[in-house]
């Protein structure tokens, strides 16, 4: 048996001592094998030992992919047993199974992994849920890691279908989440999708993540590295600038939270040792390199003045006043990305909230709520800002059942006038009105005065954090800044 120590400890060890982060695949092709080996009595196994002594020095992990062992026929199973046995014990091993299934039949998938085949780890699909993982994660001291989002380009299909305001992909890191009780779950997200790969670490922001799909796959090592990386104590420093003879000296495997897997791009080079060793330096640079990490307020506030929704000069006002801003969020039916965005953002606010519809306030909100709507998967309606004399004469479109409840949604929050027009029909015909949501707080009283009338205002921006961000990152000048700052506290 490998060594009574828990895969997360084995995994963090490993790495500091190695000063790795690497993850050797072990998948052997007969038919790519050097020819020397392809004549051996066991040219699998023989393979194996030979990769193992070759790249051991650089790697933190290996992982066997089961299927090239099932391939060989009966004795794939007692070659895959001792291609585990013929790695270091210091050194951890994931045995890449994608085990999946009901009741006993996991069960029994969970004692072949470990008791049988002796590995450190095993990969689970997390389609049967939570029940069939539990034999795995039950485990404390063995690794589990669940299929979040797979590099083959065909995953998206299903990984990225949205639930609930979420991809399936992300309500997956969800679920690993609640399984973590003994801290031995982490994610499979591939490299090929660092977008992914950063909504998931915003989902899961400690959880150890191994990353296939660099190298043959084509994955961008420098930018899975940037996305993936836990936030931690090595963030900060690297943040702060701190030398790099400090940062190796602090390098903590923890705070990277990263298992970094490659297979073909190791093992079928002539040198596998010198490749190892390259990947191994590779991933360490791309570990040191600065990062930019923006909080979501502020990238969102970056977007939204990118695309002319937030502007800087001299602008008239209904009021008739002069404003040195103006903020147009009708401009975001243009940019559906950034539409997509702002509703994933409102649907955040919304999770924490108890409504059976959306309310939308016509004109600007209209797109805004529809997008919503496609995200959460929540019915809309909407007021009518006239009723119509003929047709149906609704002054609620959309439909529901009287009793129901509704959140008022709104692109922008000033005085609150507009608000409480919108709820009176909404109330007339019997719906509940308690939350207000709105995509930018003003902050000139508007929310203070639906407080007073009974209601609960969620912003996902105010504006205050709006111009400091800008200010901040430098789309707008300090002088901007104040002066915009200045007018507000005169409305305030």
């Amino acid at each position: 048996m490998r060594r009574n120590v828990s895969f997360n400890d084995k995994w963090s060890e490993r790495a500091k001592a190695a000063d790795s982060l690497l993850c050797v695949g072990l998948d052997p092709d007969l038919a790519r094998m050097p020819v020397a080996m392809q004549r051996a009595q066991n040219p699998v196994l023989t393979f194996n030992r030979w990769l193992v002594e070759q790249t051991a020095p650089y790697a933190c992990a290996f992982k066997l992919n089961a299927s090239f062992y099932e391939a060989l026929g009966p004795d794939g199973g007692q070659c895959l047993r001792d291609s585990i046995a013929c790695v270091p014990k210091d050194i951890p091993v994931i045995l890449d199974a994608k085990r999946g299934d009901v009741g006993p039949s996991a069960d029994a998938y969970a004692r072949a992994a470990f008791d049988v085949l002796d590995a450190d780890a095993v990969t689970v699909s997390p389609y049967l849920g939570e029940d069939a993982l539990a034999p795995f994660v039950q485990r404390a001291e063995r690794g589990v890691f669940v299929l979040c989002h797979t590099s083959n380009p065909g995953g998206r299909a299903l990984q990225e279908l949205q639930c609930g305001g979420r991809a399936l992909y992300e309500r997956v890191a969800e679920l690993a989440l609640t399984l973590n009780s003994h801290g031995n779950v982490g994610l499979v997200v591939g490299a090929t999708h660092p977008d992914a790969l950063r909504r998931v670490r915003a989902v899961a922001p400690r959880m150890l993540l191994l990353v296939p799909g660099v190298g043959a796959q084509g994955g961008d090592l420098e930018a899975a590295v940037a996305a993936g990386m836990a936030e931690g104590p090595m963030h900060e420093a690297l943040n702060a600038g701190a030398p790099a003879a400090i940062l190796r000296a602090s390098r903590d495997a923890a705070g990277a939270g990263l298992l970094v897997n490659v297979s073909r791009g190791v093992i079928y080079d002539q040198h596998p040792g010198q490749a190892a060793a390259r990947w191994r330096d590779a991933i360490n640079v791309a570990r040191a390199l600065p990062r930019t990490v923006l909080a979501p307020e502020d990238e969102l506030s970056l977007a939204l003045y990118d695309a002319g929704c937030v502007q800087f000069g001299e602008f008239r006002l209904h009021s008739g006043e002069l404003s040195p801003f103006y903020i147009d969020l009708r401009l975001l039916v243009s940019h559906p990305a950034l539409l997509q965005q702002v509703a994933l953002a409102l649907v955040r606010v919304l999770r924490s909230l108890t409504y059976d519809r959306i309310a939308a306030i016509p004109y600007a909100a209209l797109p805004i709520g529809t997008a919503v709507a496609l995200e959460s998967g929540r019915p809309l309606v909407y007021p009518r800002r006239e009723v119509k004399a003929h047709g149906t004469q609704r002054a609620i479109e959309g439909q529901f059942r009287p009793g129901e409840r509704a959140v008022v949604l709104d692109d922008v929050l000033t005085t609150g006038k507009s608000k409480l027009e919108a709820i009176v029909p909404l109330q007339a015909a019997g719906l509940q009105v308690k939350d207000i949501v709105v995509l930018v707080d003003r902050e000139q009283g508007g929310a203070r005065q639906l407080a007073d009338q009974g209601y609960h205002v969620h912003a996902v921006l105010k504006l205050s954090c709006v111009l400091e961000a800008l200010a901040r990152h430098g789309r707008i000048s300090a002088e901007q800044h104040a002066r915009a700052r200045t007018w507000m506290e005169g409305k305030s």
